[in-house]
C-alpha cells in the first residue's frame, strides 16, 4: 500500500501501559482505547490492573477459547453484569445447560426457511428507507445516514418480532434501549476494581425504571399472543412461543421469551444499523468501490428494491459488508473469565484470569491481513481463503450469533437497494469517530450528501 494513501477512520490504540484510573477512564469513553497498539502485531499480550488479563489475537487460540474449551471460558462477569439487567438470563448471557436448552429451542426460528419467510419485511424497509432518503435529499444538504439506518433496521426488527401488535410501543422500546446503552453499559470503576456483582453500580440502577417499563410491555405482548396466537404473518414471537427443546420438550416461560426477544431486538437492529452506516461511510470514502457496487446493484435490481432471491447475485455488495465488519465490527471486544488453569500460546492462564479477544485488533492484525487498515472488499472475493478464527464479527463456535445469517441478508438487501438509487459523497471535516461502549458506533453520525444515481 502507498504509505501516503488516506485510510478510513480508526481508533488510536495505546502506546503506553495504563494505570487503573487510566484504564477506567479509557473503558468509560471508548473500550477499544484500552487495546495496546502492539495487539495488532503480537499474538498474545498479558498484563495486570487489579486482576491478571490476557489479550489473544491468534486464530488457533481463539478457536480454543470459543470452541474447543468453551466451558472453561464463559463470558466475563463484567459482560454479564452489564447486560443481565436488560436481557436477563437470555441466550446472550446464559451459560452451560441453561444456554444449551435455549439455543436448541431457539435455533429452528432462525432456520433458512423461516428467515426466507421474514425477508419481505427487509425489502419493504429498504424501499421505505429509499423513499425517505429521496424526499430528504437536496443539493448541498448533508444527511445523517446513521439515524436513517437506525430507523430502517428498527422497522425491520419491530415488524419481525411483533408483526401485528399495535399496542406494543416500539418507540418507547427504542428509547429505553438507547438510554440503557448510554447510562448502564459503560464500565464502572467497581468493575475495574473487581468488586463482586452484588455491589450496586449506580449507572445501571438509574437505567432500570425504563427497562422495567419495556419489559412490562413485552410481557403484555407475549401474553396477548398466547391468547390470540394467529399473527397476520409469521414473526419471531410466534415462532418462539411455539419453540420447544427437542430433547426435553421444555418451552419458554413469558420471562424467558421476553428476555430473548429483547436480546434479538437490541442485537438485531443496533448491530445491522451500525454495519450499514459504516458501509455507507466506506462507500463514500472510496468512490471507485461505490461505483462498482452500484453497477452490480443496478444490473440486478433495475429500479426495484432487493429481495432475498437477489442476494446470491450481489456478491460484491456482500464483500463490502464483510469488509465493513472487519474494519468496524459491532462487537469489537469479547471478554471471558477462565474457570480453571490453562495454557494459551504458551502463556499460563490461571483460574479467574480475564481472557480478552479484541476483535477490533484481530481484524487489523499485520500478521493476518495485508494492509490491515485499508478498505479493500476484494480481500473477501474468496471467503474460504479467510481463516475462520481470524475473522469474528459474530463471534464463533457454538455461541456464534444465532441471527448472523438474518443480519447479513438484511444488510445486503438494504445496502444494494440504496446504492442502486443514490450516490453518496463524504462531507469534508465530518468523518465519524469510531467509539465503542457496548457496540462500535460512528460517534457524531455518518454525514453524507446524497444525489440520485
Amino acid at each position: 500500500m502507498n504509505p501516503t494513501a488516506r485510510l478510513p477512520v480508526r481508533v488510536q490504540l495505546g502506546t503506553e501501559p495504563l494505570s487503573i484510573l487510566q484504564s477506567f477512564a479509557a473503558a468509560r469513553s471508548n473500550i477499544l482505547s484500552i487495546i495496546p497498539a502492539q495487539a495488532t502485531r503480537e499474538r498474545i499480550i498479558s498484563g495486570r490492573t487489579v486482576l491478571p488479563w490476557h489479550m489473544v489475537m491468534d486464530p488457533q487460540a481463539n478457536r480454543e477459547v470459543l470452541l474447543e474449551k468453551l466451558d472453561n471460558y464463559p463470558k466475563s462477569d463484567i459482560t454479564k453484569d452489564i447486560l443481565r439487567p436488560a436481557i436477563g438470563e437470555s441466550l446472550f448471557v446464559a451459560e452451560g445447560k441453561d444456554w444449551r436448552w435455549q439455543r436448541r429451542a431457539s435455533a429452528p426460528a432462525f432456520s433458512p426457511r423461516n428467515i426466507a419467510e421474514l425477508t419481505p419485511i427487509m425489502t419493504r424497509a429498504a424501499e421505505a428507507s429509499a423513499q425517505r432518503i429521496s424526499a430528504a435529499a437536496t443539493p448541498g444538504r448533508a444527511l445523517n445516514l446513521f439515524d436513517e439506518m437506525v430507523a430502517t433496521t428498527f422497522d425491520v426488527i419491530a415488524d419481525v418480532t411483533f408483526s401485528d401488535d399495535n399496542m406494543f410501543d416500539q418507540q418507547a422500546v427504542h428509547d429505553a434501549i438507547d438510554r440503557y446503552i448510554e447510562q448502564a453499559a459503560r464500565v464502572s470503576i467497581l468493575d475495574i476494581l473487581g468488586f463482586p456483582t452484588w455491589v450496586p453500580r449506580p449507572g445501571r440502577m438509574m437505567a432500570m425504571p425504563a427497562m422495567r417499563k419495556m419489559k412490562d410491555q413485552a410481557d403484555a405482548a407475549i401474553e396477548r399472543r398466547r391468547t390470540v396466537p394467529d399473527a397476520a404473518q409469521p414473526d419471531l414471537l410466534s415462532l418462539l412461543v411455539d419453540a420447544a427443546d427437542d430433547k426435553t420438550g421444555r418451552t419458554m416461560t413469558t420471562g424467558e421469551l421476553r428476555d430473548n426477544l429483547l436480546t434479538f431486538i437490541v442485537a438485531g437492529h443496533e448491530t445491522t444499523a451500525l454495519t450499514l452506516s459504516w458501509a455507507l461511510y466506506l462507500c463514500a470514502f472510496d468512490p471507485s468501490v461505490q461505483d462498482k457496487a452500484r453497477a452490480q446493484a443496478q444490473d440486478v435490481l433495475g429500479d426495484r428494491a432487493a429481495t432475498a432471491e437477489d442476494v446470491i447475485n450481489l456478491p460484491y455488495i456482500r464483500q463490502i459488508i464483510d469488509e465493513t465488519l472487519r474494519l468496524y465490527p459491532a462487537g469489537g471486544f469479547l471478554s471471558r473469565t477462565a474457570q480453571e488453569d490453562d495454557t494459551l500460546m504458551g502463556q499460563r492462564i490461571k483460574a479467574r484470569d480475564t481472557v480478552m479477544l479484541p476483535v477490533y485488533a484481530l481484524h487489523r492484525h499485520h500478521g493476518l491481513w495485508d494492509d490491515p487498515d485499508a478498505f479493500n472488499p476484494d480481500r473477501f472475493a474468496d471467503p474460504k481463503a479467510i481463516d475462520r478464527y481470524a475473522y469474528l464479527p459474530f463471534s464463533d463456535g457454538p455461541r456464534i450469533c444465532i441471527g448472523a445469517s438474518f443480519a447479513l441478508q438484511e444488510a445486503v438487501i438494504i445496502l444494494a437497494t440504496l446504492l442502486a438509487r443514490f450516490k453518496f459523497t463524504s462531507v469534508p471535516g465530518r468523518d465519524p469517530d469510531p467509539v465503542m461502549i457496548l457496540t462500535l458506533r460512528p460517534e457524531g453520525g455518518v454525514w453524507l450528501t446524497v444525489e440520485p444515481a
